[in-house]
């Protein structure tokens, strides 16, 4: 008996000789387990004709599994933070065995699922935002007894970059190009609304503004007649990306970073579709990225601060403020946290200066978590707490906001899935009302 399972652990080891070793297979352990367990009954002859078989059995499957198939890989260059991307791995030239293919996940990419028979259909959903690889393609090829099996990689480490949201604002943008955005009940149609700039008088529409009305026009014609204008082209809108530390703090799923990326991109796209300028700075205490403004603008911010990342750093308002300039009259966004008082006063303190020349507005998301703890009635002192301590964070929230108001700023607030459409709300009723 000794003999015979030295012959089968020589035999299992020759096999195993080689950058991918073969290896035997819960099916080749079982039989194994099978002989020896027969061992107690049957003659030590018959044990080892069952051992060599066992053994040549092994080998055979080795060498007929042991094939080398091509896999291919599509798999998509560019992924959007938190949406969910086709990935298929195909092979050729698999053999009589069976091949498994897996797909490793990165750190911050899953692949759902991860694994399949011949050819892999999975979803890849990138929780971060930057770049990233998808490791090579492993392979098990078993045998075509399911004896043994051998492990090898294919192919090489995929490149992934991953962007911000910029699907959600190229559908916010064609909305504003067709006339489908809404602001505040009314539509805006395309590039025209209620700008500066006379385009035509047309017949009145029930949802126009009142300020429109052509009251000379309706007298004369004996019906309602209102003036249409030319939203103002060739403005300049300006990003501040706040990337300090409080920015890093997390809502759901994303960082108030993430938010506000996704907002100030999808504004951008807005801003294309309407023959604005559009630039962006990010900025902590020091500027990290400045692209100045610029027509058809949208993409270069994307290719920007799409792996910007919050420092571990207070931000610098006035070191933005000063990368502003004090060129040509534009619309400054803000986008920041209005939780922290301390760093919130930093921010009044600068304002004024920057108000002089540009209209400034601040974008900031309102945690829908801490609002839920403080609107429900708590039913256990546990719950108490967690609103007063909620209670205490939101507090200053308010007067902030009325303080900022008083100062000149536009205000913007909102949840986490309404961020993008309130800041591109609040751009386009900007341009209405001429503050650029």
């Amino acid at each position: 008996m000794l003999v015979v399972l030295g012959v089968l652990a020589l035999i299992v080891a020759l096999i195993g000789l080689g950058a991918s070793p073969v290896l035997p297979t819960v099916r080749a352990a079982m039989l194994a387990v099978v002989v020896l367990v027969a061992a107690v009954a049957l003659p030590a002859s018959l044990i080892a004709v069952a051992g060599v078989v066992l053994a040549a059995a092994c080998i055979v499957d080795a060498v007929f599994g042991r094939v080398r198939p091509v896999a291919r890989r599509d798999a998509p260059p560019n992924l959007v933070r938190g949406v969910p991307t086709p990935l298929r791995v195909s092979l050729t030239g698999e053999g009589p065995g069976t091949v498994r293919i897996r797909q490793p996940r990165a750190a911050e990419i899953t692949v759902e699922p991860p694994e399949a028979d011949t050819e892999l259909d999975a979803r890849v959903v990138a929780a971060r935002r930057g770049r990233h690889a998808l490791g090579a393609v492993a392979l098990r090829c078993t045998g075509p007894l399911g004896l043994t099996a051998w492990y090898r990689t294919v192919g090489e480490m995929h490149p992934v970059t991953v962007l911000p949201d910029v699907p959600g604002a190229r559908k916010l943008a064609t909305a504003v190009r067709q006339g489908k955005f809404r602001d505040a009940g009314d539509l805006t149609r395309g590039p025209l609304g209620l700008g500066t700039d006379f385009e035509s008088i047309r017949d009145y529409l029930p949802d126009d503004d009142i300020r429109q009305v052509n009251w000379r026009a309706t007298q004369r014609l004996g019906r309602p007649m209102s003036n249409q204008y030319r939203i103002e082209q060739d403005r300049t809108v300006i990003g501040l990306l706040d990337t300090g530390r409080l920015m890093a703090a997390p809502i759901g799923m994303h960082t108030r970073l993430d938010l506000a990326l996704d907002a100030f991109v999808a504004v951008a796209f807005v801003a294309d579709e309407v023959g604005d300028r559009a630039g962006v700075i990010a900025f902590s205490d020091t500027v990290e990225r400045n692209l100045p403004p610029r027509r058809r603008g949208a993409e270069a911010i994307v290719r920007a601060v799409y792996d910007i990342e919050p420092k571990l750093t207070d931000a610098a308002y006035d070191v933005a403020f000063q990368a502003v300039g004090a060129g040509k009259r534009a619309l400054v966004m803000i986008f920041t946290d209005l939780l922290d008082e301390a760093t919130a006063t930093e921010l009044l303190d600068a304002i004024p200066v920057l108000a002089r020349r540009h209209a400034v507005m601040v974008v900031s998301v309102v945690d829908p978590d801490l609002e839920d703890l403080v609107r429900t009635e708590p039913t256990e002192p546990l719950q108490v707490y967690r609103a007063a301590a909620a209670l205490d964070v939101l507090a200053p929230r308010a007067p902030l906001r009325a303080r900022l108001e008083r100062l000149g700023a536009i205000v913007a607030e909102a949840p986490p899935e309404g961020l993008a459409e309130v800041a591109v709300r609040a751009y386009l009723r900007a341009k209405l009302r001429a503050r650029l």
